[in-house]
């Protein structure tokens, strides 16, 4: 029997979580698969997408058969609301609580929020690869602690590593600035990871372009791995004729960049205008922020705009994509600008 090589990946996101990055490490997994090679994913366990972040069930169905998913325990101190388990520090001094946490989640790993993650994380890729040997590891950001995974197997083992970037560490891809210091902690440790990975990817050619003008010596083994979409969810073309009143539709998450207070605004101008958008409906679908409570700003903004036919809808579970697409006469394409700026839904859509 010939040996088939095992990849371990490593995404802090992955079924049953919602969050964007989802669908790319979901795609990525069965396509190893699809080639042969046995996977194991490292990804964080499932309370922490039921309590904070949302989950869509559907999603694990689709993962593919023989995938060895393993579960390490995540906490997340600063999303927890229950009272019980809160300390006096944060009871009676919240502010001087919060800048203790930061500290705390940097210790390890100088990302706030999942810095502490990094310990069990690096012990868990270890036993996996103890237990049966790892050939290469694919570890996906952001977070961007996934990489101390594929960080301490190749050190400890030789293991070789990709780094896949959903967007970028040190880069604002919205404005092109820098988010970290030049020459700080974070820059030092991209730096180190990037020189010891055999190929980095990134999900377009501007940052991977970036990327390689920052790190020339490295340029070779950068690679563009774009998104794209399922064409099993992909709406089918319409052949007839809308009737009225008209519904457009927006699906996905909606986060402090994606400009919906200008979109409202824009949205109620256009209804009043009448014409064809005479009692039109603007719906959104998925999620009004990145965690399983909707933000109430931007509660509050549908609510504002109710009268002028805009509602959100709620979360779509990925079984109920095409349908829901097919709800619409028109699709909705809100996105943050930015030389940077990707998104998957642009594949759909033109699908």
């Amino acid at each position: 029997m010939s040996h088939r090589p095992h990849v371990l990946y490593v995404a802090w996101g992955f079924p049953p979580s919602r969050g964007g990055g989802v669908y790319r490490a979901l795609a990525t997994v069965n396509a190893f698969v699809r080639e042969g090679f046995r996977v194991t994913v490292l990804t964080a366990d499932r309370q922490t997408f039921e309590k904070y972040t949302g989950v869509d069930p559907s999603l694990e169905a689709l993962v593919a058969p023989g995938v060895e998913v393993v579960r390490v325990p995540f906490a997340w101190p600063a999303m927890d609301t229950d009272l019980r388990h809160w300390s006096a520090l944060r009871m009676w001094a919240p502010r001087q609580w919060r800048n203790r946490r930061k500290k705390l989640d940097r210790k390890d790993f100088p990302e706030i929020g999942y810095g502490p993650w990094r310990e069990p994380l690096e012990r868990a890729a270890v036993a996996v690869h103890e237990a049966d040997p790892v050939d290469l590891t694919v570890a996906t950001a952001n977070p961007n602690v996934d990489f101390c995974a594929a960080a301490v197997l190749n050190a400890r083992f030789g293991v070789p590593f990709v780094m896949d970037y959903r967007d970028a560490w040190m880069l604002d891809v919205f404005d092109g600035g820098l988010l970290h210091e030049e020459g700080g902690r974070e820059d030092r440790i991209e730096r180190s990871l990037l020189a010891g990975a055999s190929e980095a990817w990134f999900v377009n050619a501007p940052i991977r372009d970036w990327h390689a003008a920052r790190h020339p010596r490295l340029a070779a083994r950068m690679h563009v791995v774009a998104n794209g979409y399922d064409p099993d969810f992909a709406p089918r073309p319409r052949t007839t004729r809308s009737e009225r009143p008209l519904t457009f539709g927006y699906i996905g998450t909606a986060s402090a960049k994606v400009p919906m207070r200008e979109f409202a605004a824009g949205w109620r101008l256009a209804r009043e205008r009448g014409g064809d958008l005479d009692g039109a409906r603007a719906q959104l679908w998925g999620y009004l922020g990145f965690y399983a409570t909707p933000n109430p700003g931007l509660l509050r903004l549908v609510e504002d705009h109710a009268a002028d036919g805009l509602t959100y809808e709620g979360p779509v579970p990925k079984a109920a994509v095409r349908s829901t697409y097919e709800s619409f006469d028109v699709c909705l394409l809100i996105l943050g600008a930015g030389r940077y700026v990707t998104s998957g839904k642009v594949f759909e859509y033109a699908a």
